[in-house]
């Protein structure tokens, strides 16, 4: 079975989510052959307040 994270800053629409785990879904299906309904993907939303690049959050950039 396999498990899929995504990390991404908060934002995201519900629409963009479910195409993000069809299309994450469809990858893993095609490149290690398993079942779509055994694949697990799970989306983690990092705050923009708590994730920097460079030095500066990104809420700052």
């Amino acid at each position: 079975m396999p498990y899929v994270t995504v990390k991404m800053t908060e934002g995201r629409t519900d629409e963009q989510k479910k195409a993000l785990v069809e299309k994450v879904t469809s990858a893993v299906s095609e490149t290690v052959g398993a079942r779509k309904e055994n694949i697990h993907v799970l989306i983690e939303e990092i705050s923009k307040n708590h994730l920097a690049k460079g030095g500066v959050r990104v809420i700052d950039m």
